[in-house]
């Protein structure tokens, strides 16, 4: 009887051990599989992060299929086509005299920000035309004041700046650039670039100072063209000291200095892409060349017009999209035909805020 109670207990303990086991195991079970759920959890919630960051970053085309969306990092706003000077090259001309009121044109500045902007670039035309400069005045110290961007620049032949400009608006101003495509005189008037008997050169020394007093960056623009592609330009370049010389490629553009319906006609101005590297070669030395052909140049700028249409000139022509103050930044966008890649690529992007820059004025 003894024996058979030994081995009785003998099979229950047998028994506790083997529950406790498939306990324990069971546990750890549980344990692993709890551990597993919570790893595939987060997996899934950063998939589905990651899937929304994607979708954020792509937007559909208008053939359906899908693309990167463009953030407008710089844009160029040609808020007038008004112009006193009459280049024979513009391929940006006085199509229209429309010119957005100040608050609308405030309004798709601000919508530019959001999208992502941090430089705006502001053009015509000629820019100081409009109010005598005050539209343009405006226009900068909101840019700078309201929306807080790294860089507001202007573009301008440099006949109707004043002091009283400079004193207004220059502390929100970084970059001014003068277009001055000759240090001949005679040569710029060929071209058109002069206006009675103002002397275009004497305008952008007088310029340059005032950017030197109210501590603006200073630019020069340059279009190489028939006219001027044999010019040597050291001697003026070096004793002027930009921050960059802008050195463009002359480029036609259908229904602007090109065909039956523009109002210039630059086939006589047009030189080759070898003419060009001449002329580049002649200058290499420069330290704040830049350099842009017609391949960088056509597709590269994110340029919105009077009434702030981004406009598409990959087919040699300038299509607009519809406004943006219509449609949205995102959708107006996908029209523009702009080469983000070949933006970079050009340098479309640098020091462009003059407080980064530490230029000794």
């Amino acid at each position: 009887m003894w024996n058979t109670f030994r081995v009785r207990c003998g099979q229950e303990e047998k028994m506790y051990v083997v529950v406790i086991c498939i306990k324990l195991l069971l546990q750890a079970c549980i344990d692993k599989a709890g551990e597993i759920s919570r790893w595939l959890m987060r997996l899934v919630a950063l998939s589905k992060y990651e899937i929304i960051e994607w979708r954020r970053e792509r937007v559909t085309s208008s053939d359906g299929t899908q693309e990167r969306g463009v953030v407008p990092t710089s844009v160029n706003y040609h808020f007038t086509r008004q112009c006193n000077y009459k280049c024979g090259f513009c391929f940006h001309t006085a199509k229209s005299s429309f010119v957005l009121p100040l608050e609308e044109a405030k309004r798709g500045l601000k919508l530019l920000k959001a999208a992502g902007m941090e430089k705006i670039n502001f053009s015509g035309g000629e820019p100081f035309l409009v109010n005598r400069g005050e539209f343009l005045g405006k226009l900068v110290q909101y840019c700078k004041q309201n929306l807080k961007l790294a860089s507001v620049s202007v573009v301008s032949n440099g006949s109707r700046i004043t002091e009283k400009w400079f004193k207004n608006y220059g502390k929100d101003l970084d970059i001014l650039a003068i277009s001055c495509d000759s240090f001949e005189e005679d040569t710029n008037r060929l071209i058109g670039r002069g206006q009675g008997t103002k002397n275009h050169i004497e305008n952008l020394l007088k310029v340059r100072n005032w950017c030197k007093d109210y501590q603006v960056a200073f630019k020069i623009n340059s279009v190489i063209n028939r006219f001027n592609v044999d010019e040597d330009m050291n001697e003026q370049i070096r004793m002027i000291n930009p921050i960059r010389w802008k050195v463009f490629q002359c480029l036609l553009i259908e229904g602007e200095n090109a065909g039956e319906e523009a109002l210039r006609h630059a086939e006589t101005f047009i030189i080759s892409s070898k003419d060009f590297q001449r002329f580049l070669d002649r200058h290499k030395e420069i330290k704040c060349l830049v350099p842009e052909s017609n391949e960088k140049m056509r597709d590269s700028y994110l340029i919105l017009d009077e009434y702030m249409r981004f406009l598409d000139c990959t087919q040699g022509r300038k299509d607009p999209s519809k406004s943006i103050l219509d449609v949205g930044v995102e959708n107006a966008i996908k029209f523009s035909g702009f080469d983000e890649k070949m933006f970079f690529k050009r340098g479309g992007k640098y020091t462009w805020s003059k407080a980064d820059m530490r230029l000794e004025w």
